[in-house]
């Protein structure tokens, strides 16, 4: 014969029971109060200081490669000379992406908005500015060089080897607008390949922001050079 349970325990076992779910679930809004802090961090900081991009072409070598993710910073004065900036493409310089579909693609827009993601360049496009407002550009000098407000400017970071003269030009770039080229001068459909269009300019209000660190793969981590003050040419700009 079973001996009769005693009320005090069963009402322990019980008191035991209800604290141990209201543990758990004391644990769970605390997991999910940090998360959503974090991810409400996260997108802040990408709204306003820094993003993740990746790079997918060869455009930019071998400052960067393909599959290069760097980090842009966002805040800050206009772009100038020798800056490496990341922009809205500004009149389909690029075919209309195709965006990931189902799951894939809800995941994906999330992940890229908090910043969990890089952004694909297939709204963006990663170039160097050569010229702002009031410069004059223009393609090129007897020794195969950019020339700015009639003066050949140095650039070290061209693709070894790679001529720039694809496109003859001159440009006085409007206020407020920039001449984007990629260093991989004969990869690159930049501003060269859009006379026709804002004689290539691109707004500086198009800017998403300056390229500043190669964050991944880890072997290529490194700060971008500010090449500034190697150009020597004269006039508007930084």
């Amino acid at each position: 014969m079973a001996e009769p349970r005693d009320p005090a325990d069963a009402g322990t076992r019980s008191a035991a029971a209800r604290r141990r779910r209201s543990g758990f679930w004391r644990g769970v809004r605390e997991i999910a109060i940090v998360v959503l802090a974090a991810l409400v961090i996260s997108a802040l900081v990408r709204t306003f200081l820094l993003q993740a991009f990746w790079v997918p072409s060869g455009s930019m070598e071998q400052t960067l490669i393909r599959g290069d993710r760097i980090l842009v910073w966002k805040p800050g004065g206009d772009p100038g000379h020798g800056d490496v900036v990341v922009f809205r493409d500004p009149s389909d310089w690029l075919a209309d992406p195709v965006p990931p579909e189902g799951l894939s693609g809800v995941l994906n827009k999330v992940g890229t908005f908090v910043g969990i993601l890089p952004s694909s360049s297939g709204d963006d496009l990663v170039k160097r500015v050569i010229g702002v407002g009031g410069d004059t550009v223009a393609c090129c000098s007897p020794d195969g060089r950019i020339v700015r407000n009639g003066e050949p400017i140095d650039e070290p970071y061209v693709y070894p080897g790679d001529p720039t003269d694809q496109v003859t030009f001159s440009v006085t770039v409007p206020d407020g607008r920039l001449f984007v080229m990629g260093d991989h001068r004969s990869d690159s459909a930049d501003s060269r390949f859009h006379l026709d269009e804002d004689d290539g300019t691109v707004p500086v209000e198009d800017v998403v922001g300056v390229a500043k660190v190669i964050m991944w793969p880890i072997p290529r981590w490194a700060t971008l050079p500010d090449y500034a003050d190697e150009q020597t040419a004269t006039g508007p700009g930084r």
